[in-house]
């Protein structure tokens, strides 16, 4: 997959780069981002060179995660990074993805994270033919529930000891948001061109009677 770049109102959505890394840097010293996702702690400038400069890249070349720096359309500001994660089930008959995020602290509170969230997914569901996006959080994180939630994710309910963080085992919330979950008008712009990958005729679902 060659990287994209994704318009909101407020918000670009577009390849991480070299001059991103002090940004990084300076976001992930918020001890909120380490307790609550999988980057290293403490984290140091080499972490943010080596997932600036080769993490990001390589995921997007390998197909294992398409991942976004999110950043202000005012002033190109970092707000935090957004992205699909594994992957591995994204060109199989299941045809799904991941949602994970995460956000600089001083831009907590001003919707950015939900903003670009709604980008992401709708490219997904429109470009590369997903039929369910899954998010999943240690039980516990209301922030990011909170996200998930106003994007129109529902929880499903919780995954016992499915995480090991820190070196303990731990709960994980999830959720799920389908195509049909979401409202048809409101589509953020899309990439120029055919669709990022052949999308094929949607799989039939056949709910369970509640």
């Amino acid at each position: 997959m060659k990287p994209v770049t994704l318009t909101t109102d407020r918000l670009l959505l577009r390849p991480f780069g070299p001059a991103d890394v002090p940004a990084v840097h300076a976001a992930c010293q918020d001890p909120d981002i380490p307790r609550w996702t999988v980057v290293p702690s403490p984290y140091r400038h080499d972490d943010a060179e080596q997932f600036v400069g080769t993490t990001v890249p390589d995921g997007w070349r390998d197909d294992t995660a398409y991942t976004f720096a999110v950043v202000t359309r005012a002033d190109g500001t970092l707000v935090g990074s957004m992205g699909l994660v594994r992957l591995d089930r994204l060109r199989t008959v299941e045809r799904q993805a991941e949602l994970g995020y995460w956000t600089a602290k001083e831009h907590r509170g001003k919707g950015y994270t939900a903003e670009a969230a709604a980008a992401v997914v709708r490219w997904a569901f429109r470009e590369l033919g997903v039929e369910r996006m899954e998010w999943l959080a240690e039980a516990g994180n209301a922030g990011s529930w909170a996200v998930a939630r106003k994007v129109g994710f529902q929880r499903e309910g919780t995954l016992r000891a499915k995480l090991v963080h820190g070196g303990i085992r731990r709960d994980v919330w999830i959720g799920s948001l389908l195509p049909s979950d979401l409202p048809r008008d409101a589509a953020p712009d899309a990439p120029a061109g055919p669709a990022a990958i052949p999308v094929q005729e949607p799989t039939p679902y056949l709910p369970y009677p509640r």
